[in-house]
């Protein structure tokens, strides 16, 4: 198999500065748009997929995918395919993932006392 070079300078710089910056590390799993709320909505327990797209009716079902899995990639949550008909697939909090609530709370706070001050 061959190795995909990448040489784009923006991948490169973004590269370097999540090895330098562990903050920058952290917001590269957790960040984007739907990651937190996701992490979020499974601190209360597992859900599948049909349960997460109702409680977040704006997310597409291709976003809502590649969020799962790069969670997922990041060990952040695991999912559990049941040998069903049809198949049911839970997803769910690792112990990594579960490590996130008081930083979730925390952001939490900080939006009720900022949201309103502009």
């Amino acid at each position: 198999m061959t190795k995909i070079k990448v040489t784009s300078t923006n991948f490169a710089n973004k590269q370097a500065l999540s090895n330098e910056c562990l903050e920058v590390y952290a917001t590269n799993i957790v960040g984007g748009q739907w990651s937190l709320p996701i992490c979020y909505a499974l601190l209360s327990g597992k859900l599948r997929f049909g349960e997460l797209k109702k409680l977040f009716p704006n997310i597409t079902e291709r976003m809502l995918t590649l969020q799962l899995r790069k969670l997922e990639k990041n060990k952040v949550l695991t999912r559990t395919i049941y040998a069903e008909v049809p198949p049911r697939v839970e997803y769910e909090l690792t112990k990594i993932g579960f490590e996130l609530k008081p930083i979730i709370k925390e952001l939490e706070k900080w939006a009720k006392k900022h949201k309103d001050v502009k």
